[in-house]
């Protein structure tokens, strides 16, 4: 025995060198392919170091943090973790072969490492080495054989097995039975790779020598050192009963859908007994089963039926192996193997891993990676393929990436402004029948960029404001709004530049930079600034900013602020002008016109003329809309030689501005003097006495000669006071003369129809005289 160990540890020694020289070889081919391959035994403690990544794809530590490496398994198993700083990858967790791989072997652990900027994606494989942590274990630690006495050398017993959880050559090897003259223990192979022993009698039995028997059988596994598991086997020698069960066949294969429902008959086992009797009666029953088969599975022991007691699932089991036992009532028995296929349904909806999600995303930006995320389905074949898509209506695209890897990538620049998050729900359906499917979604919020500059809601604004404004009063509002968002979307108004040079734009608005309010600075003068424009720009505060601008119109409205001002006669001149009349003018002579303007404008301008007091009412009359003053009447012998009238020129603003103005009136006896008679003047006689047109003529002959004697005296005193100019022509006071009195639209004060000339003496005595000579425009000469 000793010397079978030793060969036994130099086999195994042999066997790890030629494993370790073999995963030497693997790792060396598959360093420079697309797959890599570790390996680690099972039951390392967690922070065990597997290997140095970062070393072996050939990045540097410095990479790995900014290209946000990571280590994605399927469905989100954290077995493995990334130490960002070193590089290394560590257990995250203690593993079991047992628990993860069950009996499959090599036991394989697939992962990848996700690497960004760019995207990368590395599969590797993680395979985890069994060690020698669990002893063969029989399922009956007693075996109770009926063994007919009559049975001849050779005849092969079925033993109960044992289950080695291990894998390999640590798993279950042979078995021995302790030392005895009667039998001996064969180990046997099951097709799915399973051992069993066998029972063989060596020596015929002789009850009434030794009716019982009880050996040791002992399960070896191969590992170092090996472990061991033992069961106590009682055999009782019978008597004979030749002839033990059959069944009909000795193997049954059947399969059956994951869906079918509990208590459903598999199928039905059959046996025969060619003896009679008790010897012949048959039971059936499950032959060691182990524990899940005994609470999946329910055989009849009478008419053979086997039915199902619990829901099947093909992603756990997706074979049963049974051994069925049929035995007859003189202890004699039978054994078929039945092996039970579940045929997968597609009972498991596709199911989605999220590896990243990029959220904001940035508008105007080219094709994004939105997200990256797995599939994966439980089933198989058809049931367990799976497709993606999105909804058609977003501007996203699915690009498939390595094995089940998406990205949902956007397929061009965003727009904030028409849409600032999107819903994007990824489908993911199967090709089983029915197709199941299952939806995830996902909020992707969209950041703004600086793309829209403020718009003004006016494209041109007109203001109004009255003269005489107090100043800050505030002129109106200049608004823009700004697509964009946050910061973007903050506004801040300004003046520009004016145009006008000479337009001092600083001195008469301002504007609040906040919110567009405009404020008058100082006063307005409607007669001296009626209108003016400017540009106001909004800027917003984005980076780098954007801005626009917009024309502003200020319209001055004239106040009634100006009073009428008498052009003629003139109130401050040095001696008042005195109106000459002939005491036989008739009824409707003109007097005198009185002269005024008004600096505004409109119905401020409108002027109305009155006569408030006269030495004489009833003698002299005024036009109210043109101000001239008429005799009302004949004049008498018995009218004062002197009248002084009073007339009140008064503007049609609210409230109304006047002026008055004295007008002196010398009457006169014997002076011709030439007027205009009125439009109303009732036509002349058509025949005259040639009396009256005697008298006419001396009247005018004498008046004339008279009128030239004046002229002779004026002239000698006017060279007498040094040759002034000025002396021919009423006295003008020096004081200021306001210029913008001036009607320069036709519908002021002055009538299209008479202007006049007025020619004043500068003496201050009564000879003095005035000539009032109508001009009367071309246009009205040409029309008569």
């Amino acid at each position: 025995m000793a010397n079978r160990a030793v060969e036994v540890g130099r086999d195994h020694l042999l066997t790890q060198r030629q494993v370790l020289l073999l995963f030497a070889f693997l790792g060396g081919s598959l360093a420079e392919s697309k797959w890599r391959r570790y390996s680690v035994a099972e039951e390392k403690e967690r922070g065990f170091l597997l290997v140095n990544l970062a070393k072996d794809l050939g990045l540097s530590v410095e990479e790995l943090t900014p290209r946000a490496a990571q280590v994605v398994s399927p469905g989100n198993k954290l077995l493995l973790q990334l130490n960002p700083q070193t590089g290394d990858l560590l257990l995250n967790e203690k593993l079991d072969r047992e628990e993860l791989c069950g009996p499959t072997e090599p036991c394989i652990l697939h992962f990848q490492v996700l690497l960004h900027n760019p995207l990368q994606f590395i599969t590797n494989e993680l395979q985890v080495i069994d060690i020698n942590d669990h002893s063969p274990v029989f399922f009956e630690k007693e075996m109770q054989l009926k063994i007919l006495e009559s049975s001849p050398s050779g005849t092969v017993i079925s033993l109960g097995n044992a289950e080695d959880l291990d894998v390999g050559r640590n798993s279950l090897q042979n078995y021995t039975i302790s030392p005895n003259s009667h039998f001996h223990v064969l180990t046997r192979n099951r097709r799915d790779g399973r051992k069993y022993p066998e029972l063989v009698l060596d020596k015929a039995l002789d009850r009434e020598e030794q009716p019982e028997l009880s050996l040791t059988l002992m399960a070896l596994d191969g590992g170092s050192p090996p472990r061991s598991g033992t069961a106590q086997i009682h055999i009782q020698v019978l008597d004979i009963n030749d002839n033990a069960p059959e069944f009909v066949q000795s193997l049954y294969e059947v399969q059956i859908l994951e869906s079918s429902p509990v208590n459903a008959v598999i199928l039905t086992v059959s046996a025969s007994d060619l003896d009679t009797g008790n010897f012949g009666l048959i039971s059936y029953a499950f032959f060691h089963a182990p524990e899940e088969i005994l609470k999946t599975f329910q055989l009849n022991p009478i008419t053979g039926d086997m039915q199902l007691i619990k829901s099947l699932n093909f992603e756990a089991i997706n074979t049963y192996e049974i051994d069925i036992e049929a035995k007859d009532g003189g202890g004699l028995s039978g054994k078929s193997t039945v092996i039970i296929e579940v045929v997968d349904v597609n009972d498991n909806p596709p199911g989605l891993t999220w590896s990243t999600v990029n959220s904001p995303i940035p508008e105007n930006s080219a094709e994004t990676v939105v997200a990256v995320f797995s599939v994966f389905d439980l089933d198989s074949g058809d049931n367990g393929r799976v497709v993606c898509s999105l909804q058609k209506d977003l501007p996203f695209v699915l690009k498939p990436s390595v094995e089940n890897f998406y990205m949902v990538m956007s397929e061009g620049a965003l727009d904030r402004e028409s849409r600032a998050q999107y819903n994007i729900t990824i489908t993911v359906t199967d090709l089983g029948t029915p197709r199941l499917k299952t939806q995830h979604s996902i909020a992707v919020v969209v950041s703004d960029v600086n793309d829209n500059a403020p718009t003004f809601t006016q494209a041109s604004y007109t203001l109004f404001v009255r003269e005489n404004n107090s100043p800050a009063l505030h002129l109106g509002t200049i608004s823009a709004t700004d697509r964009d968002a946050g910061t973007n979307a903050l506004i801040t108004y300004s003046l520009l530049p004016p145009r006008d040079p000479q337009l001092a734009l600083a001195s008469l608005v301002s504007i609040n930079a906040d919110n567009g309010q405009l404020f008058a600075l100082r006063a307005l003068d409607y007669e001296a600034l009626r209108a003016f424009e400017f540009r106001v720009g909004a800027t917003d505060r984005g980076s780098p900013a954007l801005s626009s601008e917009a024309p502003v119109r200020v319209l001055v409205l004239d106040a009634n602020d100006n009073a009428p001002f008498v052009l003629y006669p003139l109130q401050n001149a040095s001696a008042p002008c005195t109106e000459l009349v002939p005491r036989a003018a008739e009824a409707g002579y003109l007097v005198s016109k009185v002269v005024a303007v008004d600096g505004d404008s409109g119905q401020n301008a409108w002027l109305s003329y009155q006569l408030l007091k006269a030495t004489e009412p009833g003698l002299f009359s005024v036009w109210a809309h043109n101000g001239e003053v008429r005799t009302a009447r004949l004049l008498g012998e018995r009218d004062a030689p002197r009248h002084r009238l009073l007339v009140q020129v008064r503007d049609n603003g609210e409230p109304p501005l006047s002026a008055s103005v004295t007008l002196h009136v010398l009457l006169v006896d014997g002076f011709s003097q030439p007027y205009l008679p009125l439009p109303e003047v009732a036509p002349e006689r058509a025949q005259a006495d040639s009396l009256t047109v005697y008298l006419v003529i001396a009247l005018a002959s004498v008046s004339s000669l008279f009128l030239f004697s004046v002229l002779v005296l004026v002239g000698v005193r006017l060279c007498r006071r040094g040759r002034a100019a000025s002396l021919g022509r009423c006295s003008v006071p020096e004081g200021h003369f306001p210029g913008h009195l001036v009607d320069i639209s036709g519908t002021g004060t002055l009538s299209h129809s008479y202007q006049y000339e007025v020619c004043l003496t500068g003496g201050s005595g009564t000879g003095d005289f005035k000539f009032l000579r109508p001009i009367i425009p071309s246009n009205l000469m040409q029309e008569t």
